[in-house]
Formats: structure tokens, C-alpha cells, sequence
């Protein structure tokens, strides 16, 4: 009995450390993919100019929404071929769609931006996955306090207030630092009850993971860098 219990426990390590890997493994690529469609858009003004003309973006942001809610709730009934495409596909268009940040923002700033990203990234999600206190509580909070974050945006969309948007910048990089945290518990669990001998349910997990982590990174960039970018 004890032994069955030491080699379960012993299971769930080894599914954690299996699942985590692959969930970075395709973060990493999807950040990858998203900042070379970026460079090469803003490098391309041909495509960078149709891009972002008529209705373009509004066409864009639909297709980049469609596609991260058609995975998050048909992901458990795709192929890993068509899961895997549809996902790079999401980060490309969310390098195109982040083009125009290298045209207001120095390379120098992003550049350094994108350093302090991956090291608050890394550092709170090393914390999620080795902290023993349930961040249910935290999690619960930060997704609370993301859906004030929008409502305040679409306000400022009218009030225009510097001081505002700088607020948010601030509430808006302590929501994706604990979201990190939180997710990466999250995903830390399930990896606990990781089917390894499934091959398609653990791409399908990974891509999931993935997505929610990646979401969690390009977010704190994004607030980051409105924090502390040097326009041009």
C-alpha cells in the first residue's frame, strides 16, 4: 500500500515536470512566432499599410478573438495537426496586430521591456509552481480585478485622462503578475493528473496551457511597456 502510494506520488512528479515542459515548449514557440510576424510586418509597408486600412483591424481583432475562443472551448475535439496550426496561427496574427508597437516605441525600450517581462514572467511563475499556498483566493481576485480593467479602459477610451491611463498601466501589470502565478498552479495541477500515454490529450493540454500563459506574458508586456516604453 505505501508503496503504490510512493509510486503514484512519484507518477504525478514525473507528469508535472512532462506536461509543464511541453506548456513553455509552445509558449516559447508562440512568442517566437508572434514577434518574427511582427518584424516582418513592420519591415514590409506594403502589408504593414494593408493592414491597417478600411477594415482591416477590425476584421483582425475578430479573427484573433475567434480563434483563441474556438480553441478554448473545441479544443478537446480537434486534431493535434489542426490544434497545433490554429494556434500558430493565433500568433502570427497577434504579431501583425502588435506591428505598429515598433513604430511608436524605441527598439531599445522594447527590447528592455521585453527582458523585465521575462524575468517578472519567469520569476512569478517559478512561484506558482513551487509555492504550497492555494492561489484560488489571489486568482479569483485578479480575474475579478481584469474585468474592472476593461470596464476602465473603454471609459478612458472617452475621458482620455493621462492619469487614468496610467493607473490602469499599474492595476494592469499587478493583475497579469498574479494571474501568472495563479495559472501556472493551475496548470501544475492538471499536469498532476496528466494522461502520458495519451499523446493527443497531452498536446491538446499543452496547447491550452500554452495559450493561458502566453495571454498572461504578451498582457504584462503590453502594460509594461506603457509603463515604461520611450516613444519615438
Amino acid at each position: 500500500m505505501e508503496y503504490n502510494q510512493t509510486q503514484s506520488m512519484a507518477t504525478g512528479r514525473s507528469g508535472v515536470a512532462i506536461f509543464m515542459q511541453q506548456v513553455y515548449l509552445w509558449m516559447t514557440a508562440a512568442l517566437l512566432v508572434t514577434a518574427l510576424s511582427a518584424f516582418f510586418t513592420v519591415n514590409n509597408e506594403t502589408i504593414l499599410m494593408a493592414t491597417f486600412s478600411g477594415y482591416t483591424p477590425i476584421l483582425l481583432i475578430a479573427g484573433i478573438i475567434g480563434i483563441v475562443m474556438y480553441l478554448s472551448f473545441a479544443m478537446h475535439k480537434l486534431s493535434p495537426a489542426v490544434a497545433t496550426s490554429l494556434f500558430l496561427l493565433y500568433a502570427a496574427l497577434n504579431g501583425v496586430f502588435l506591428a505598429p508597437l515598433a513604430l511608436v516605441y524605441t527598439e531599445a525600450s522594447i527590447t528592455k521591456t521585453f527582458i523585465i517581462t521575462a524575468g517578472m514572467f519567469g520569476g512569478m511563475s517559478l512561484f506558482g509552481m513551487t509555492t504550497k499556498k492555494d492561489l484560488t483566493g489571489i486568482g479569483s481576485f485578479c480575474i475579478m480585478g481584469l474585468w474592472g480593467l476593461i470596464l476602465a479602459m473603454i471609459v478612458n477610451i472617452f475621458m482620455k485622462s493621462s492619469a487614468m491611463d496610467f493607473v490602469i498601466s499599474i492595476i494592469g501589470v499587478i493583475v497579469f503578475v498574479g494571474l501568472t502565478a495563479f495559472d501556472t498552479q493551475k496548470l501544475k495541477q492538471m499536469g498532476e493528473t496528466a494522461p502520458l500515454d495519451d499523446a493527443v490529450a497531452m498536446r491538446r493540454g499543452a496547447l491550452l496551457g500554452a495559450i493561458t500563459l502566453y495571454l498572461d506574458f504578451i498582457n504584462l508586456f503590453l502594460y509594461l511597456l506603457r509603463l515604461f516604453g520611450e516613444r519615438k
